[in-house]
């Protein structure tokens, strides 16, 4: 510890004792930690006190346990069940699992899903047999199931805690604390202020955060800060859980927020207008919530020397609030534009959901989400559809109308029942020019363009490399190209994919070669284009009859890395 007003004899140089070091939690050479600091670790409790901290199960086979909850089926999904509590309830396989993720504050990162089907049997056979041991791997069992709090164990950037309810187990990767819910919330509010920003920095300096380091961090446990931290930490767990529901990659995702009563307007333009205010406002109370949490906390350990409340926007964790979204020191319109652009494409995607049955007009949340489920299972939940979901459950995506369920055709019809007939025309000159950021004279060629080229490179993305909708294309000449929802697929699917439209349209085509060839001047690029086009298919329609005659199954438990590679060469890769 330095005193810096009596211990540099000269410049840059400082004694600092040897006690004092050890006054710390693991004596860190912290040789530039202030008396103020100092005495927080002097006078005051660990964090140990009122949580536990733990590290959570090495699975020795992620690939083989752990997946994206949006890949398999959810009627083995724990979530979607009363009995969510217990691998011991009948038929559930999959349960949620902290591990890890993106810097992301308060609440979040609920994307995986673990194996712990008759109480984790496949993951504790695995580790008696690499080790003798299961308690050597599978650790901190007492607190499965339990709330708490938790946080990525590696990071590249800031500390970040979310809070989490019953139901969930956890990783090596996404550390955790457990306690009484009151305990927990305070220690949220704690650990997400910038008094333990700053302390945790010099107890873990590598950005490597484990147990032991956080379990450290010193409290002020009195009634009159509970009480002041209580109900603030209840609005910002709110804004952060509406924020986080508010996208299809949530399993508590129900609608699309641009689509929701109080925001929906005849023109998507008026829509998101009311769309961005209220994030906007999100944004804002939200950074307020923060800034009062911090000034609570400096006060209450007399840090006002070093520490103001002030949060950057960047660190304002909702997926909505651009500087935080995006590269925060982009300028204002940017970032604005960036915001606009992927919220047309999150309309894009969930019309296309819609399209499929996973999601529907007329009921909120998941419609579709089991495997080989077929439109009379929709009819079932949705009997009299408002926009009716494909009936075989595949989706063309070709340079032009051939099809009546032609992805554009579905799209724009799509946009007349949610929007209005009468806005059709102004509503697609917007969404092209979210898309290019340019006006142009031709919008539904650039949506068009946009399923062709770029909805299935931003489908990958958003759903992190586990694509549920999958691009079946013949090759970069874009002769013919299909989306199926995976969770529809059955094995009868290639064949008729080959036989009502793939043969189709090389039938469709050679009509027009013929129409063509009656001017071949002036349709030389086209004829050429065609010509290329209908090669390319027949090359692939051998490997699509070969893999059609095959019969493949898949098994959502599988994953979509190992069932999407049953279909190479077939498909886009990933």
């Amino acid at each position: 510890m330095v005193d810096t007003k009596s211990n540099n004899p000269v410049p840059n140089f400082y004694r600092a004792s040897a006690e004092d070091f050890k006054k710390i939690p693991g004596s860190p050479i912290a040789y530039w930690v202030t008396d103020d600091l100092k005495r927080v670790f002097d006078n005051y409790i660990p964090l140990s006190t009122i949580i536990d901290t733990a590290q959570g199960m090495k699975t020795l086979d992620n690939n083989r346990f752990i997946r994206e909850w949006y890949e398999i089926s959810t009627n083995k999904f724990s979530i979607f069940h009363e009995k969510k509590y217990s691998s011991h309830s009948g038929g559930l396989k999959w349960f949620p699992i902290n591990h890890g993720g993106d810097f992301k504050k308060w609440y979040g990162n609920n994307e995986s899903v673990i194996n712990w089907e008759n109480d984790g049997l496949e993951i504790k056979l695995l580790a008696k047999q690499k080790y003798n041991s299961i308690t050597r791997t599978v650790t901190g069992i007492g607190n499965y199931f339990n709330p708490g709090i938790t946080w990525t164990a590696i990071s590249s950037s800031n500390f970040g805690v979310r809070r989490f309810f019953e139901g969930f187990l956890f990783t090596n990767a996404g550390m955790c604390g457990f306690g009484e819910n009151l305990n927990l919330n305070f220690a949220c509010c704690l650990l997400n202020s910038k008094v333990s920003g700053k302390i945790i920095k010099f107890l873990s300096p590598t950005l490597n955060f484990g147990p032991n380091q956080i379990q450290t961090v010193p409290i002020i446990d009195n009634p009159k800060l509970r009480e002041n931290i209580n109900s603030m930490f209840f609005n910002v767990i709110n804004l952060s859980k509406t924020d986080w529901d508010s996208y299809e990659t949530s399993w508590d995702f129900t609608t699309l927020p641009l689509l929701s009563p109080e925001y929906l307007s005849p023109t998507i333009e008026a829509s998101y207008q009311k769309l961005l205010t209220h994030w906007q406002e999100m944004t804002t109370e939200m950074k307020e919530l923060e800034e009062e949490n911090n000034k609570i906390f400096i006060e209450a350990y007399g840090l006002q020397d070093e520490l103001t409340p002030d949060v950057p926007l960047s660190e304002i964790t909702l997926t909505c609030n651009p500087h935080y979204r995006y590269d925060a020191s982009k300028p204002e319109e940017e970032l604005e534009a960036l915001l606009r652009t992927d919220t047309i494409k999150e309309l894009i995607s969930y019309a296309v959901g819609c399209m499929f049955g996973r999601y529907s007009l007329d009921k909120p949340g998941l419609i579709l989400a089991n495997q080989g489920e077929t439109v009379e299972d929709y009819l079932k939940q949705v009997p009299h559809p408002t926009f009716r979901p494909d009936d075989d459950n595949i989706i063309p995506v070709l340079d032009d109308e051939y099809f009546p369920d032609d992805i554009v055709g579905r799209f724009k019809n799509f946009l007349k029942i949610v929007f209005g007939e009468k806005t059709l025309s102004q509503n697609l000159d917007y969404i092209a020019q979210a898309l290019t950021g340019k006006s142009t004279p031709s919008p539904e060629k650039v949506i068009r363009d946009y399923f062709l080229k770029d909805f299935f490179k931003d489908h990958v993305q958003r759903y992190k490399k586990r694509p549920i909708y999958w691009m079946f294309s013949s090759g970069k000449q874009q002769g013919f190209n299909a989306l199926i929802y995976m969770h529809r697929y059955n094995k009868t699917t290639l064949a008729k994919m080959r036989t009502d439209y793939l043969l189709e349209l090389e039938a469709k085509l050679d009509a027009e070669l013929t129409a063509l060839s009656e001017d071949p001047v002036k349709n030389k690029a086209r004829i050429s284009k065609i010509k290329k086009q209908i090669d390319e298919m027949k090359t692939w329609d051998e490997l699509l009859n070969n893999k059609a005659l095959a019969l493949i199954e898949i098994d959502l438990d599988d994953g979509v890395v190992v069932n999407y590679a049953k279909f190479k060469g077939l498909v886009r890769a990933i």
